[in-house]
């Protein structure tokens, strides 16, 4: 098994643009005077040349970046999600998606896991702001290693990609030994043939611990991360929904336009199953210390195994 490594996917964003820019010149980074927050500043250090701060403006950001991708350039924008999926939607809607061009978004501190930074920064819309936009990829990896080979794919996948980043410090739990990162594909972490559990992102690692601690008491949970949000793997989810019968969705995101959204899409439509959905109830988040924040909503391997074995009643 590899070293665990406790990090923030935004470092691990960094360090991957970095290792890639070495080999490819035509990657250009863009923040909105937030780099060291979003930690493309480990970019603008090694490739001063290749950076550009535009400022407290994102719409503008990703107006230059659509330029730069019209040139032929591999532009990366970031900022937190909240900005640049909401300030700037319109641009990367018309400027971006509509002409189709080469741009990477980047949008760090999503999620409750913001912790002291509040609601006003607490983005719980951005996948779901995100999944409206035809042709918009979104990646949310789950720990660092994955967060590593997202950013591979985010780069070498010619189209738009929205990528999500958390500010939280996380173990990673995947091993690159024996990992394989496949844009659109999810990936079956556990089997099982009780009930299946689909999460995203950062709770990925504590539906683990809740489907390793169930095992012991003989419940056999099926758990699948959904790396790739759109365009999400069908084939997995079917297969899942017709194997166990019930799902549960986890995601630190607003429960309506996200993971459970777009999962539910495909169950109603080709394999009709109960689906049960844990993550922010339609509510704002608010300001306090991120684990704590994270437990108070529910993103707990304690909860997960309730909710799992609520579930497992009805059936």
């Amino acid at each position: 098994m590899a070293q665990v490594v406790t990090k923030a996917t935004r470092e691990s964003f960094g360090e991957a643009l970095c290792e890639l820019a070495k080999t490819n010149e035509d990657i250009i980074v863009l923040d909105a005077d937030l780099a060291a927050a979003t930690k493309t500043s480990t970019f603008q250090k090694s490739f001063p040349e290749r950076f550009r701060n535009c400022g407290i403006a994102e719409g503008n950001m990703i107006g230059v970046a659509a330029g730069l991708a019209a040139c032929g350039k591999i532009p990366v924008a970031a900022s937190f999600a909240m900005f640049a999926t909401g300030r700037a939607f319109e641009q990367i809607r018309n400027s971006v998606a509509y002409p189709e061009l080469n741009v990477k978004i980047a949008g760090s501190h999503a999620g409750i896991s913001t912790g002291e930074d509040g609601a006003t920064h607490q983005c719980l819309e951005d996948i779901g702001i995100m999944r409206t936009i035809p042709g918009m990829t979104i990646l949310n990896p789950a720990d660092h290693y994955e967060m590593i080979e997202a950013t591979k794919a985010a780069i070498k996948h010619q189209g738009p990609v929205y990528i999500r980043l958390g500010r939280l410090a996380i173990p990673s739990f995947n091993d690159p030994d024996n990992y394989t990162f496949e844009l659109g594909k999810g990936i079956t972490m556990h089997e099982g043939d009780d009930i299946t559990v689909i999460a995203t992102g950062l709770p990925v690692n504590e539906a683990r611990k809740a489907v390793e601690n169930l095992e012991k008491e003989g419940i056999n949970v099926r758990l699948i991360n959904i790396h790739t949000i759109k365009p999400i793997d069908r084939d997995i989810i079917v297969k899942a929904a017709k194997e166990t019968g019930r799902i549960i969705t986890i995601e630190e995101h607003n429960v309506i336009g996200g993971l459970a959204d777009a999962v539910c899409e495909v169950t109603s439509s080709e394999c009709p199953v109960p689906v049960r959905r844990i993550g922010v109830n339609d509510c704002f988040g608010y300001s306090g210390p991120a684990h704590e924040l994270l437990s108070i909503f529910g993103f707990t391997a304690e909860n997960f195994e309730k909710v799992i074995k609520e579930e497992l009643a009805k059936k």
